[in-house]
């Protein structure tokens, strides 16, 4: 992990950009350097339990956190990444501390009042954007068990809405729903063959 200098670094990054269902979630974390977190580290490669564990040891320790997102309607009129990098400015605008500095990670920033510098693989290099990865995943797969619970013909416990063969069959079973991402080549290309055969 990187030492950094300022005292109130936000990390900020996000979780779902990638499936075809389900809104993209954004978190932004100033860790309080006195209380170090041991075990943040990018959430895709943590298990689901560890993440669940670490995600509460950093709501307690963080000096202050917040998630935001934004919506499959959002995504489908702006498109994924416009919505990702919206999902990351309400992230930041909903700490309650202001920040001297906002780390993202990737290679593209929202559009802040705050300095603000975007850093590839910034969750495996700064704990703050790990801790922020980590929020931000939790969140999501949280969202996406209850849209299981509204749609139990659809596996979203499961698959939490990424594109897999699952995922597919049951589209192709069910239909689409209000919470796929309509934009999104696959759930697109179905809604197209179910309107051709209606006419």
């Amino acid at each position: 992990m990187y030492e950094l200098a300022d005292k109130l670094i936000a990390g900020v990054d996000e979780a779902g950009r990638g499936p075809w269902a389900g809104p993209v979630v954004a978190a932004a974390v100033i860790l309080d350097p006195s209380k170090p977190i041991v075990g943040l580290a990018d959430s895709k490669k943590l298990s689901a339990a560890k993440r669940e564990s670490l995600a509460v040891a950093i709501k307690k320790s963080a000096l202050c956190w917040a998630v935001a997102s934004a919506s499959v309607a959002e995504i489908d009129s702006l498109n994924i990444l416009q919505a990702s990098l919206l999902a990351m400015q309400r992230a930041v605008q909903g700490l309650s501390i202001l920040p001297q500095r906002v780390l993202v990670d990737g290679n593209r920033t929202p559009e802040l009042s705050l300095p603000v510098q975007a850093i590839v693989k910034g969750d495996s290099k700064i704990a703050a954007i790990s801790a922020a990865s980590i929020l931000a995943k939790v969140e999501r797969d949280q969202m996406m068990v209850a849209y299981h619970r509204q749609y139990p013909e659809f596996s979203f416990h499961r698959h939490k809405g990424y594109g897999t063969r699952l995922h597919l069959a049951e589209i192709e079973r069910f239909g689409v729903l209000e919470i796929h991402r309509r934009s999104f080549a696959p759930v697109k290309r179905f809604c197209l063959s179910k309107d051709n055969k209606a006419d």
